[in-house]
């Protein structure tokens, strides 16, 4: 099982945040492995849209379809694989920290299979890494 949670304070309102976030047409901008992000249903972060992204991880080229599965905006974006490398969620939360701050946590959790299941503690490792790196490049670009 893969279970990782990284979380960051941003120095902009969590409405501002969530907006840009939950965007995945943003996803490009500050997720380091991920080059591109294709809908293939309805405009934006919608429950039961489906997005199709492609990723490099671990050398790898991975491409999976994640669907909405829960949208409450400005507060919660939950994702789930469709089809891809391994069945995951994603879970991005925003939580109003005073005035202009907020508290963005974002967590991936899957249950790898075949060989990937094999490697599931490093994955771990390698997700927790490449999480903390993807949250420090949103925080810059909002907070610039």
């Amino acid at each position: 099982m893969v279970n990782v949670c990284t979380e960051t304070v941003i120095r902009r309102p969590a409405a501002v945040v969530a907006a840009f976030a939950a965007d995945p047409a943003n996803v490009p901008k500050w997720y380091r492995n991920i080059s591109s992000v294709k809908r293939t249903s309805p405009d934006g972060p919608v429950l039961g849209s489906h997005w199709a992204f492609v990723a490099k991880f671990l050398g790898q080229t991975l491409s999976y379809e994640y669907t909405i599965v829960e949208f409450v905006e400005g507060q919660r974006l939950v994702m789930r694989t469709k089809q891809g490398p391994f069945p995951m969620a994603t879970t991005y939360t925003w939580v109003a920290v005073g005035d202009s701050s907020s508290r963005m946590t974002l967590r991936n959790e899957g249950e790898p299979s075949g060989f990937s299941s094999l490697v599931s503690p490093f994955l771990s490792v390698a997700m927790r890494a490449a999480n903390r790196k993807d949250l420090k490049k949103l925080k810059d670009l909002l907070e610039a």
